[in-house]
């Protein structure tokens, strides 16, 4: 492979793709070690090319609101057409024309930015040369010039391994790490393109409300007015204190606020900010069982054939939706259930639209009995198919079909997403996932979702009465709904990173480091206890939540446990813990 034939051969193919496009490297981005052609060119012995330039100009598309499009600088090899249609599953790239006109196109030639784009940034990841670029990274710094920080993403539970990469302290870009077992590589917008748009106002002092204003004051200032608020209220139930903590807080974190409010204050009222909307029936489904009954995403992206229940895999769990997709590309066969529209009916064999998820369950695990494609001798089939039709206004034909269908896969998958929210319903899907011999999997919320639920605190918020709260919000975004539940609190304490409507309201303020600054675990929807690593360097007026709540801890007297992974396992989990 190193004859002198193959070297003056490649020397050949390199002259000609430079000649082809606008390739003049001194004004490209990725010049200066992070483009493969400039690298193989040199490798080459090349310091410049012998053909006349003689390319066709083509337009720079900069529509879409975080990826360039330069078909100046492509070099036709279509990683990105691939990367989008294989391992996303989107198929939104593509290519027209022949030869030297060929060039890169959105579904049938309209500007990326109106395309079906979904922001992923894999075609920027794997791209070659400058030709697709993410415009808030560009010339911020090479990939040879930055520093990486191997880390997960904290956007949902999946917990997405990425490498976070920076320079002078400041995240330049963000990629999926290709190695990692639970993504593969492929992350969402969220993961890749939030955090570097997030333009949000940072709180950059303690503040404590004086004569109706918040005054900058020192820390020890704003946690001895918390604790003097607070000590008072200790053992009250439900009348003293309304404690709740983001999801998007380490698992230490979780625990220490825990052991403050739960164990220490007495308190009945300590949940998160999603009340465990996405993990408690869940939990209880568990217990009941007395064992998990959830397998891995390992198992799902196996699949060939998934039964997408209750659950937008487009706007949310993205990553989850990129294995079903992809999956369906292969020849994977996909049926929705739910409620209402799915975003996923487009590219669905069947869909299955009832207001009972439960009842659809009965009437396939009927049908299925009556075709004897299983067995299950409580089972009457007639009476209960008809039964099902009768709820479901779905005919007994299609519930035949499906049956037969979901029987006749290998690997059958269902993915089960929070809208399944009664334990009988949950309970049938269950009894059918053991009946096809299949995979069943739930979709959390927060990155500690399922931590938070293992620490029991997934209760539903209920804020009547209670003479003060305190919200340990980190860098999550307060929805106008949640901020409502805390108007007629009379003292409000709150911990987070940004400015918001709440920090705004609160009467005393505690700033605390983000996402990139803290390190902590993550239990995903996996079961996987994942750490997270500090990226950049936080500023030193914001502390960790760890560091807050354990000096919290010390001016309330309360003495913070520390057996935050024993705990985890205390509580009968829907899924193995690792």
């Amino acid at each position: 492979t190193n004859t002198e034939t193959v070297r003056t051969t490649r020397k050949f193919v390199l002259d000609m793709i430079f000649s082809e496009r606008n390739h003049f490297c001194p004004f490209c981005e990725v010049s200066g070690g992070d483009c493969e052609l400039q690298k193989s060119a040199y490798e080459q012995g090349m310091t410049h090319w012998s053909f006349q330039p003689n390319w066709i100009p083509f337009e720079v598309d900069a529509s879409h609101p975080y990826i360039i499009m330069d078909q100046n600088r492509c070099i036709l090899c279509r990683r990105c057409v691939r990367s989008c249609a294989e391992l996303v599953g989107n198929s939104t790239l593509g290519f027209e024309e022949r030869g030297a006109k060929s060039q890169l196109i959105a579904d049938l030639a309209v500007p990326l930015g109106e395309s079906s784009c979904i922001s992923c940034g894999t075609c920027v990841q794997v791209c070659p040369t400058g030709a697709l670029i993410d415009r808030w990274s560009a010339y911020r710094g090479l990939e040879k010039d930055v520093e990486s920080h191997p880390t997960i993403c904290v956007g949902c539970s999946i917990g997405c391994n990425i490498d976070v990469q920076t320079r002078n302290n400041d995240i330049v870009r963000i990629y999926g790490d290709w190695d990692a077992e639970v993504n593969g590589g492929v992350i969402c917008k969220v993961g890749r393109f939030y955090p570097m748009t997030d333009q949000r106002e940072r709180i950059t002092s303690p503040m404590m409300r004086v004569n109706g204003q918040l005054k900058k004051v020192s820390w020890e200032e704003a946690l001895e007015a918390i604790a003097k608020k607070l000590q008072p209220l200790a053992g009250k139930d439900g009348d003293g204190v309304a404690a709740v903590a983001s999801t998007r807080l380490s698992a230490e974190a979780l625990h220490l606020f825990k052991s403050i409010f739960k164990d220490g204050m007495k308190s009945s009222m300590v949940s998160t900010t999603e009340q465990g909307v996405n993990t408690s029936i869940f939990s209880k489904v568990a217990e009941q069982l007395g064992k998990p009954f959830e397998a891995k995403l390992d198992d799902v992206e196996k699949s060939d054939l998934f039964i997408v229940v209750g659950a937008d895999l487009v706007n949310e769990h993205e990553v989850v939706g990129f294995f079903v997709k992809r999956a369906r590309l292969e020849n994977a066969a996909l049926y929705v259930v739910d409620q209402s529209t799915n975003s996923l009916e487009t590219l669905a064999d069947g869909v299955l639209r009832a207001e009972s998820y439960g009842e659809i369950a009965k009437g396939i695990k009927a049908a299925l009995v009556k075709l004897g494609l299983a067995e299950d001798p409580s089972i009457q089939p007639d009476a209960l198919l008809a039964e099902a039709v009768k709820a479901t206004e779905i005919s007994d034909e299609v519930f035949m079909k499906a049956a037969y269908a979901f029987a006749s896969a290998q690997q059958p998958a269902i993915i089960m997403g929070s809208s399944v929210s009664e334990m009988h319903c949950i309970k049938e899907w269950v009894s059918l996932s053991e009946m096809l011999k299949g995979s069943l999997v739930t979709l959390k919320g927060g990155a500690n979702s399922l931590a938070a639920a293992q620490y029991n605190l997934d209760i539903t918020l209920k804020v009547n009465g209670q003479q003060a709260a305190f919200i340990a919000l980190g860098d999550e975004d307060p929805t106008e709904k949640f901020n409502a539940l805390f108007e007629k609190v009379p003292f409000l304490a709150v911990q987070a990173t940004y400015v918001s409507r709440l920090s705004a309201r609160a009467d005393v303020v505690l700033p605390v480091q983000n996402w990139a600054e803290q390190n902590g675990h993550f239990l995903n929807s996996d079961g996987r206890l994942q750490e997270s690593n500090a990226a950049i360097i936080a500023p030193a007026y914001a502390w960790s939540n760890q560091q807050v709540l354990e000096s919290l801890a010390k001016k309330l007297g309360i003495e913070a446990k520390s057996d935050w992974n024993a705990e985890l396992h205390h509580r009968q989990s829907m899924v193995t813990i690792q």
